[in-house]
């Protein structure tokens, strides 16, 4: 297998000391193991900018999808309603999950280029006050958008509703100060902007909040209360946990920190993100988003014209060192380019420079 670099919004390029930690087979019962666990829990309090007076981690075995349903069938009651709104597909999966779940749930709706608004989801607020639960995507890898956070957590507090938010391809890559916020859980994953690898996702809760779950899920492995209160008396697991990937994400943790903090990740990500929009549009790939709409995570662009084969580019540009990622939006042809992970400028220039090569040939 040829080894590239990807530009997906993750799994992602890692470095190869977070690769080197997953070559040690740990024990999950073992007391070194358990403290790596409960190391990886006070690191993202102090992340999120979070006390352990208030807030917890619950760490959830699967994909970040596993942890969006454990919250969901955790934090959601039968005698809650949640509202959800959604601008790309992982809205709609949370849709969907509360579907499978069974939940009590009103779907608020807008375009996948659109941000929610403001007065819309206060005239919802004031007329449906059976909803107690909002529930957000932060960052939709489905076009890269950046959901106005502030104005959902404003809403939120006003309304006096627990506020759930998918910061799956954010938390990490920016600051989000879950107390200022007023985030009750902050749901991400071990493969985005920390830099780890696949394998498990993480829940940031407010401990009342969590307490008040007790008995509430209809799942066993993913009853976020039972995972919380065995791993918070001594940093186990209920059941296997992925152990070489938790080691890996230590690591990738205190390269975080190596790096600069998030600040500095977030300037690296951004300055890719310049580069690659800047001179994608010189060549004809248009942004499917406004500038203002953006995250500095992951872009989809437009085909540029009827002809352009994605399928062609794709293997053009992977034969020459880059696995880019194929739209998913219904409504228009994109494709998207993420530059998170193990990616710096020269990547991103050496991205635009083979793009550049394509268009060149295909315009002979």
């Amino acid at each position: 297998m040829n080894h590239y670099k990807l530009l997906t919004p993750g799994p992602l390029t890692t470095t190869s000391t977070v690769k080197e930690e997953m070559l040690i087979d740990r024990c999950t019962w073992d007391t070194d193991y358990k403290i790596i666990t409960q190391k990886i829990r006070a690191d993202l309090l102090e992340l999120a900018g979070a006390s352990k007076e208030d807030y917890t981690v619950v760490l959830m075995q699967g994909s970040g999808s596993f942890a969006v349903e454990s919250v969901m069938t955790s934090a959601i009651s039968d005698q809650d309603k949640v509202l959800i709104i959604t601008n790309g597909a992982y809205g709609d999966r949370i849709v969907k999950t509360a579907e499978y779940i069974g939940l009590e749930f009103s779907e608020y709706r807008v375009a996948y280029n659109e941000y929610p608004n403001e007065d819309t989801i206060r005239n919802i607020l004031r007329q449906d006050l059976d909803i107690t639960h909002i529930m957000m995507v932060h960052c939709e890898t489905t076009t890269g958008i950046l959901n106005p956070l502030d104005m959902i957590s404003k809403l939120s507090k006003e309304f006096g509703k627990t506020l759930i938010i998918d910061a799956m391809s954010s938390f990490g890559g920016m600051e989000i100060n879950v107390p200022d916020l007023g985030i009750d859980y902050l749901i991400s994953s071990a493969n985005k902007c920390i830099q780890g690898v696949p394998g498990f996702g993480f829940v940031i809760a407010e401990t009342e909040k969590l307490l008040e779950c007790e008995g509430n899920s209809r799942s066993l492995s993913l009853d976020l209360f039972e995972q919380w209160k065995e791993m918070d008396r001594d940093g186990k697991w209920r059941f296997t946990s992925p152990t070489h990937v938790v080691a890996a994400f230590s690591k990738a943790l205190d390269e975080l920190v190596e790096e600069g903090g998030i600040s500095a990740r977030f300037t690296r990500y951004q300055n890719n993100n310049q580069i690659l929009r800047e001179r994608l549009k010189k060549l004809g790939f248009q942004p499917y988003l406004s500038e203002e709409k953006q995250s500095p995570f992951i872009t989809a662009f437009l085909f540029p014209n009827e002809q352009f084969d994605f399928e062609e580019f794709y293997t053009f540009v992977k034969g020459r060192g880059y696995v880019l990622y194929p739209g998913k939006l219904t409504d228009e042809d994109t494709f998207r380019i993420g530059n998170i992970g193990e990616i710096y400028q020269e990547d991103m220039e050496e991205l635009c420079n083979i793009i550049e090569k394509y268009v060149g040939v295909m315009t002979k």
